[in-house]
């Protein structure tokens, strides 16, 4: 599997609302309150934006690095 497959599935929020609903769904088997599933599945999700800003970020630097060289092939500053 290629990196920017496994950064393309992390940052996918299908895959953060599964396990989200998963774990939600095993904290009530085991006897949780309906509270705290919520609150758990909340910090999930919130966990997941904050992967998905800073892998988004990390792309935009490295293009944005990969991007330095001029057409005369200085490097620019």
């Amino acid at each position: 599997m290629k990196k920017e497959d496994v950064i393309r599935k992390l940052t996918s929020r299908k895959l953060w609302v599964a396990v989200a609903a998963f774990v939600s769904g095993l904290i009530m088997a085991f006897g949780g309150s309906e509270t705290t599933a919520g609150t758990v599945s909340g910090v999930i999700l919130q966990a997941a934006a904050v992967v998905g800003y800073l892998l988004a970020e990390g792309l935009t630097d490295a293009a944005e690095k990969g991007a330095g060289d001029d057409r005369d092939g200085n490097i620019g500053i």
